[in-house]
């Protein structure tokens, strides 16, 4: 007899699901969007009710953990704010396993930006730069261009003007106390005694401050200044006359504008000339009525200007207390 056939199992072979093309696209797809679906579902309801477990806990236990800056704003906008940014702290802090980092306010970084802004340079005449020296600057924002009544200052800032010739102001700034030694503080009744020894002694370092011409007619004019006192009262008096004793005004916007030399300069010029002074031309004079403050010409856009006008209603109540200049001397002057 033969053998019974041996049954032969089959063993049915696992078998990936194949895509099932439908109406509504493949199904597999669809199965796998739903329970992505639920899953981000459930995520949501879990970030909702942690967000209101976190709403309803007291704002101590908030600090607990994250720690807030305590400038933030207490109105209810600055609390909506805070609470999200202690929420997007902590979903940080566990998701990149690190600490919890103190949150500061945007407006803080914002106020302390503004407080370090700090106002803008100072607006000074054109010929006033950043390089400039600065005794020459804090001489433009404090002397330039001030009315000066005083003798012996009128004096010193005239013996200036003459040194501009072979000098520059910074330079003579930097020997404003030689020559003040040398000159003795430029007392017009001292320097008018100096003879001729004396006169070729005002060296320093071995040359003479000033070129002999010039150092001559410092001394000349020391003797015509005292003269002038006596026939005006002051050498004050005198400068100032020419002007009605109020200081005149240009009020130039550009330097090119500012002249060297201007009419009311080329006569006080002839006027002393007549008189005996030397070394006194338009060009010295009107530098003399520039630094006295006779003439305000700082530029209308330096701060100086409007300073130096605000001055002028000051110096006006002084000017009643000068002493009157005699009629006969100012008959003999014009």
């Amino acid at each position: 007899m033969s053998e019974p056939a041996k049954l032969r199992s089959r063993s049915n072979p696992v078998m990936e699901p194949r895509a099932i093309l439908g109406p509504g696209g493949n199904r597999v797809v669809r199965v796998n969007e739903e329970l992505k679906r639920k899953t981000e579902g459930l995520q949501t309801k879990l970030q909702q009710g942690t967000r209101k477990t976190i709403q309803k806990m007291p704002q101590s236990a908030v600090r607990k953990n994250v720690s807030v800056d305590s400038t933030c704003s207490s109105d209810s906008s600055s609390t909506g704010s805070s609470e999200k940014m202690v929420v997007s702290s902590r979903r940080t802090a566990k998701r990149n396993g690190l600490r919890s980092v103190k949150v500061v306010p945007d407006e803080i970084a914002v106020v302390g930006e503004i407080s370090k802004v700090s106002p803008g340079p100072v607006k000074r005449c054109d010929w006033i730069t950043p390089n400039s020296d600065p005794l020459y600057i804090a001489f433009h924002d404090k002397e330039w261009g001030v009315p000066v009544r005083d003798d012996r200052k009128l004096f010193e800032l005239l013996v200036f003007s003459q040194a501009l010739a072979e000098l520059s102001w910074p330079a003579i700034l930097h020997q404003r106390d030689i020559f003040r030694k040398l000159f003795d503080d430029f007392n017009a009744s001292s320097i008018a005694e100096f003879t001729e020894k004396k006169l070729l002694s005002l060296k320093v370092n071995g040359s003479l401050l000033l070129s002999e011409p010039k150092l001559r007619a410092v001394v000349e004019n020391a003797k015509q200044m005292l003269k002038v006192q006596e026939e005006f009262g002051s050498f004050s008096n005198y400068c100032w006359r020419f002007v009605n004793q109020k200081p005149l005004r240009n009020g130039f916007r550009y330097s090119r504008q500012v002249q060297v030399k201007t009419p009311k300069a080329e006569l006080i010029s002839k006027n002393l000339m007549q008189r005996g002074f030397r070394c006194v031309g338009p060009t010295v004079i009107y530098s003399f009525m520039q630094v006295a403050g006779i003439v305000n010409d700082h530029l209308v856009t330096c701060f100086r200007y409007r300073e130096c006008c605000e001055e002028l209603n000051k110096n006006l109540k002084s000017q009643t207390e000068q002493p009157e200049v005699p009629t006969k001397a100012l008959e003999n002057a014009h």
